[in-house]
């Protein structure tokens, strides 16, 4: 093996720790820090409103009675459940009085999912009183069941 000259040993000395200096702080070069910080965002202002439906069969008489299927729509971006239903009857005849007819609304707290549609949220009965009153204007009559929740 060929011995190195004086100068080529102080080179060889120099170009390493050059090279030590250069690698190990690279590896030790970094900034520390210290932070914090936060994020908000509005939530939805609430299920908004649903559309409800009442559905029943045609051909009431009196002394008879019909099951009513409660229905919703969710037309808004929010999830939400429908509370108590209350219903009333209404005529399209103003004779046939709606104080001859009786509905139910019995509620089951139902959730109707945001955009869904036809969603059960109840279900009731729609009786037609038998009076000792003539009844005729009821006949061929429209009967409309009003359905509102809270």
């Amino acid at each position: 093996m060929r011995k190195l000259s004086k100068k080529s040993r102080i080179t060889a000395t120099v170009a390493g720790v050059a090279l030590v200096a250069v690698g190990g702080g690279a590896a030790y070069a970094y900034w520390t820090t210290t932070g914090s910080g936060t994020g908000s965002a509005a939530n939805s202002d609430g299920g908004g409103t649903v559309t409800l439906h009442a559905t029943f069969n045609a051909g009431l008489a009196p002394g008879n009675q019909t099951n009513v299927a409660y229905t919703a729509d969710n037309a808004t971006t929010s999830s939400t459940v429908v509370g108590a239903l209350t219903a009333n009857v209404t005529t399209s005849v103003p004779e046939c009085l709606p104080a001859w007819f009786e509905v139910t609304a019995v509620t089951t707290n139902a959730t109707v999912a945001a955009g869904a549609t036809g969603i059960s949220v109840g279900s009731g009965v729609l009786k037609f009183n038998d009076s000792t009153a003539n009844q005729d204007a009821c006949k061929s009559a429209t009967v409309t069941v009003n359905v509102s929740s809270q």
